[in-house]
């Protein structure tokens, strides 16, 4: 099937290169395993990455599962998570989808607040609904997590056994987002750059929509569904994915910085970075099913960046997680990215 590919028109072409390096970056994908890595969980770094490998099994208490809200069942996995060590933001935001991870816990616990339950069970309808909105019942336990049905502990809210403060109230690192960028909650300096200033709480710039629905389940906009809510900026601490620039516990120099609120979006859905492949959920379930529909994601990041100052057809070579990629720089739609060497341009290719 992958030889077809290689033989079809530009297009096609094009897809198969990107479909080859997403193959060349498979080590990457968060890998799962009824097999628990031999800790549960350890941290490392290079020059270039923090790696967070974990077993899945939360450190604390958690609540009772399977329950009648959450049929599901705590199993060990074997995550393998890959962070940048100085992120970079991206010319776009990436918006969270089920098949990206937010982040994950210094614990190696992931961050994953959206939920697979639509409205009449219609994804194509748009309304999705929101799990801490007390109008479903999701069988979140204490820690505003609970399981995947291929037995994932996941958090959708403030996980409280994870949180702490330092001594002058800052919360402390709670763990690293998809991009790279620190992830902390509720508090942070009332001036972002200013520790004298003091510690506040902070608050989301979204907001209920005023008026009804004027299409799907109808009613008032009253947060059961994602949908129900709006961004306003400027009307609270942070910016559209829950962020904001300063400093923070661990960043002395400022830094960007995501935000875990009491208030929707509790955990963020967008990204202002680029997400590590190793937070996509490549292949995985989250109880609604997977779309039949292609993967149409671009290349990786770092096969992008390889050909930022090259010409196509100039060799050029990347980081992988378990090695380096050589190829050649080749345009695959609106980018230029490294290719690794083996494929061949289709017919009308360039």
């Amino acid at each position: 099937m992958a030889q077809d590919l290689l033989q079809e028109r530009s297009l096609l072409s094009s897809e198969a290169a990107r479909l080859l390096l997403m193959t060349a970056f498979v080590s990457a994908s968060v890998l799962i395993s009824t097999t628990p890595a031999p800790a549960a969980v350890t941290i490392t770094e290079d020059t270039q990455y923090r790696y967070i490998h974990s077993d899945g099994l939360p450190d604390h208490a958690t609540g009772k599962f399977p329950n009648p809200g959450n049929p599901n069942r705590v199993s060990a996995k074997a995550y393998r998570f890959r962070i940048a060590v100085k992120p970079v933001l991206a010319r776009r935001i990436t918006s969270l989808t089920n098949r990206i991870l937010f982040g994950v816990g210094r614990n190696g616990i992931p961050f994953d607040p959206g939920t697979a339950e639509f409205y009449r069970n219609d994804p194509a309808g748009g309304w999705n609904y929101e799990a801490l909105s007390g109008r479903i019942d999701l069988g979140l336990d204490e820690q505003n997590a609970h399981v995947q049905p291929d037995g994932a502990y996941h958090y959708h809210g403030l996980p409280a056994a994870l949180m702490g403060y330092t001594s002058d109230g800052h919360s402390l690192l709670i763990g690293y987002a998809a991009d790279g960028f620190p992830i902390y909650a509720l508090k942070g300096y009332s001036v972002p750059d200013d520790p004298a200033a003091g510690i506040t709480e902070l608050h989301s710039s979204y907001r209920l929509r005023e008026g009804r629905r004027s299409s799907g389940p109808g009613g008032e906009f009253d947060g059961t569904f994602v949908q129900d809510y709006e961004y306003v900026s400027g009307t609270g601490d942070l910016d559209e994915c829950n962020g904001r620039f300063g400093q923070a516990p661990g960043y002395p120099e400022g830094t960007y910085y995501y935000v875990l609120t009491r208030e929707y979006p509790y955990i963020p859905r967008c990204l202002k970075g680029a997400p590590d492949e190793s937070f996509r959920k490549s292949g995985l379930s989250r109880g609604g099913g997977m779309s039949g529909a292609p993967d149409r994601r671009g290349p990786p990041a770092e096969a992008v960046a390889a050909c930022r100052n090259s010409r196509d057809g100039e060799h050029c070579s990347f980081r992988a997680p378990h090695g380096t990629i050589s190829g050649t720089c080749r345009p695959l739609g609106k980018e230029t990215a490294c290719v690794p060497a083996g494929h061949r341009q289709g017919p009308g290719g360039r």
